[in-house]
């Protein structure tokens, strides 16, 4: 290819890229402009919740208790066994903290300065890295390069001053491979100093994470590099996570963080549009608007929206095979064939046939303890009982419920179309009048 070529192209493709990066550009161009923290700013006084700022909700999960000593807020995570319920018939043997599988969300406010001390109650060494967060090299986590690693029964001192806000991370930064798969993994946000003019009513946090666990099996596979069967959040797989509510009109925030191994994922929310307000460098000073983002491992991204529109909305990974459990990865493509007589035999002589579980006869997701067909300790593929069938979905996928009014703390069951706003089968008079054939 000659010059002129190359340079048509790059001119040409140049061109048609600008309206799509543009925006993101922009905003991140902006975000950067913003004056960097100050690293020798003494710390201020610790917030508090509720007069400080407005707690996150991190469903299924809770926030890691502090207590104020000399103006300096402290924490104690402890790293151990925990026997973890993905969802009822699912349970392995994962490494947590404080008994918890992800470990429980820290919260703190932008310039306090924290201490948080870590126990190591495995049977291996340990570290933990704070992810995205500016602080000294030494309190950076990385075993063999900034400390050496806390051995069993020990408990090291992390301390240090918060000089930005946001959304980030915590994990182990010790045998990443194994640790990270088995779930020594968190959140941990930093509110804004000044509290926010309008802050939004509902502020959840959910962190994205896969595993894999051979059906029948106890213990998460830390050596899997590609064929992960289990994709959560906030550790709990569909029909067990737990719905996010909204009342409608109501500003609501998003909080995603992705600690998988190797995927990234592109997460939508169904019947609303969001704008990106924050990555984990920062909050961006012009977002844009999207109703699918992508969420690359290892990094966060907050959205923002009005709960506008009444309903049950999905909000799910778009990768289909990430809103599934257990995947019968092995088992031959059956698409088109009539196994009406081959089940039976299939079910009787190849017992993987049944991680494709029977969900679709039996209506509802059925574990081992229900179908014995299932292995022990696993999941039917797809499915979960909903308003009107089975929601053949599982895995990275939960619910936002808006509703006109909600009760604190109270479930609050499937919407109720109002008649004229549901899909319904087509009566022939419909199909007549419109000139369509079935």
């Amino acid at each position: 290819m000659n010059e002129t070529r190359r340079g048509l192209l790059r001119t040409t493709l140049g061109a048609a890229l600008i309206p799509t990066i543009s925006p993101l550009l922009a905003g991140r161009a902006q975000a950067q402009r913003e004056p960097p923290p100050d690293p020798d700013a003494p710390p201020r006084a610790a917030g508090l919740p509720g007069r400080d700022y407005r707690p996150v909700i991190t469903p299924n999960s809770v926030a890691l208790p502090h207590r104020i000593v000399d103006g300096v807020k402290v924490f104690h995570l402890v790293a151990q066994d925990v026997m973890h319920e993905f969802a009822p018939g699912l349970v392995a043997a994962c490494w947590g903290y404080n008994g918890r599988v992800h470990g429980p969300t820290i919260e703190a406010v932008e310039g306090e300065r924290v201490r948080i001390y870590v126990t190591n109650r495995l049977a291996v060494a340990t570290t933990v890295h704070w992810h995205g967060l500016h602080l000294p090299n030494g309190m950076d986590g990385v075993g063999g390069l900034h400390q050496r690693s806390i051995e069993p029964n020990e408990t090291f001192r992390y301390e240090f001053t918060l000089r930005q806000h946001g959304t980030f991370m915590y994990h182990s930064h010790h045998d990443e491979m194994t640790q990270m798969a088995l779930g020594l993994t968190g959140l941990f946000v930093v509110h804004p100093r000044e509290l926010e003019a309008e802050p939004p009513a509902r502020d959840y946090a959910i962190l994205l994470h896969e595993w894999k666990i051979t059906p029948g099996a106890r213990r998460p596979d830390p050596n899997e590099m590609m064929d992960f069967n289990v994709l959560t959040m906030n550790a709990k797989i569909h029909p067990a996570t737990q719905n996010l509510v909204a009342r409608r009109g109501e500003r609501v925030r998003i909080r995603i963080g992705n600690l998988s191994a190797m995927s990234h994922h592109p997460i939508h929310l169904h019947g609303h549009s969001f704008q990106v307000t924050e990555t984990d460098g920062g909050r961006l000073a012009n977002g844009w608007v999207e109703s699918t983002i992508l969420v690359p491992t290892g990094s966060t991204r907050t959205i923002e929206f009005t709960a506008d529109a009444l309903g049950d909305w999905p909000l799910h990974c778009h990768m289909t095979h990430h809103v599934m459990t257990q995947m019968g990865h092995g088992l031959p493509n059956t698409v088109g064939i009539d196994l009406t007589h081959v089940d039976d035999a299939l079910y009787a002589h190849v017992p993987a046939y049944a991680e494709m579980g029977s969900e679709m006869e039996m209506g509802s997701t059925m574990s081992s303890d229900e179908d014995p067909l299932v292995p022990p300790n696993s999941l039917s593929m797809i499915g979960s009982r909903g308003p009107h069938g089975i929601i053949t979905m599982s895995g990275m996928f939960t619910i936002l419920k808006v509703r006109e009014a909600i009760e604190e703390g109270v479930e609050p069951g499937w919407y109720e179309h109002p008649e004229g706003t549901q899909a319904l089968l087509a009566t022939s008079d419909e199909l007549r009048r419109d000139g369509v054939e079935s």
